[in-house]
């Protein structure tokens, strides 16, 4: 836990530039994950977010969980569950059409405050993407533009809770899994821990800390990097000792993109061993992905080489 990478942008554009960018290109190549500190959204914010997500779950959604779980008979569950996750979700779109006021339930309060939280969220993952293309050597903007689409990208939340659960060795809160899209902005729980990475065939903790956003890299970013970043298989492991908060933002290519490795970025070497990473529209990826969630993310990539003759 001590050795996970987290990230201050405080200085930023200050002395410290380089520091920070080598910190970044460090936890981008060998983590897939980072934790980021001093990330210029209001702390008051992001504390309002919280308490309102929280507030939510309890009053709204709790009972709902409690039934479903009821239903299926887990409360007494004896074998290993394979085939469903202990996570209670709603998911709110923002761009390129935001649906947060048609979901039911919210508070006018807790509408207003994640309709701004988004809007920081938003202009944050749009700042890291062009940190990665200036680490990358790529131009400024690069990595926008390769998400645009006709429309611009795609953004939205997933809002979870995970309650405690009374036989955390027989289920998992969210299965392991690497994320299909660009990249996530995470404000997770600060004290109650769960989630987890794959690191070196080991499961590292991925540490609770007040007012942090956890960035991660998807699918996305690794064709476009061809392998250079890696998506980092993830999951989130049940707690019997309490229900822990996790609000998962999703910077991703829109329906219509054309996703495949950087030009910049494919050496000879690569190319001549076939070492080049499909070229997709990002719609038919997330048609596979639907199916293949939990599974290893190699094949999709395989399977997504079939359709490269189509352009």
């Amino acid at each position: 836990m001590e050795h996970f990478p987290v990230i201050s942008l405080e200085n930023l554009n200050g002395v410290e530039r380089k520091t920070i960018l080598e910190q970044i290109e460090d936890a981008c190549q060998n983590w897939g994950f980072f934790e980021l500190v001093s990330h210029g959204i209001p702390h008051d914010l992001l504390d309002t977010v919280g308490r309102l997500t929280k507030e939510h779950y309890r009053k709204c959604m709790e009972l709902r969980f409690k039934e479903v779980v009821a239903s299926k008979g887990l409360e007494a569950i004896q074998a290993e569950v394979k085939d469903m996750d202990w996570e209670s979700t709603f998911f709110l779109r923002h761009l390129p059409d935001s649906n947060i006021s048609e979901i039911p339930d919210l508070s006018e309060e807790y509408r207003k405050a994640m309709k701004e939280f988004a809007q920081k969220l938003e202009k944050l993952a749009e700042e890291l993407l062009d940190l990665l293309c200036e680490n990358l050597g790529l131009e400024k903007g690069y990595l926008k533009k390769a998400f645009y689409g006709s429309r611009g990208p795609n953004f939205g939340t997933k809002v979870a809770n995970y309650p405690a659960c009374p036989r955390p060795e027989l289920v998992k809160g969210l299965r392991a899994h690497t994320d299909a899209g660009g990249i996530i902005l995470l404000l997770q729980d600060d004290k109650i821990s769960g989630l987890q990475l794959l690191k070196d065939g080991l499961w590292v903790d991925v540490p609770p800390m007040r007012h942090s956003i956890v960035v991660n890299l998807g699918d996305q970013l690794e064709v476009i990097t061809n392998g250079k970043y890696k998506s980092v298989e993830h999951r989130v492991i049940a707690r019997i000792d309490g229900t822990r908060m996790s609000i998962a933002s999703f910077y991703s290519p829109a329906s219509d993109a054309v996703i495949y490795p950087a030009p910049a970025l494919l050496d000879k070497e690569a190319q001549e061993i076939d070492k080049v990473y499909p070229k997709f529209v990002f719609e038919d990826y997330m048609r596979l992905y639907a199916t293949l969630k939990f599974q290893p993310k190699e094949p999709r990539f395989e399977a997504m080489k079939g359709v490269m003759n189509s352009f």
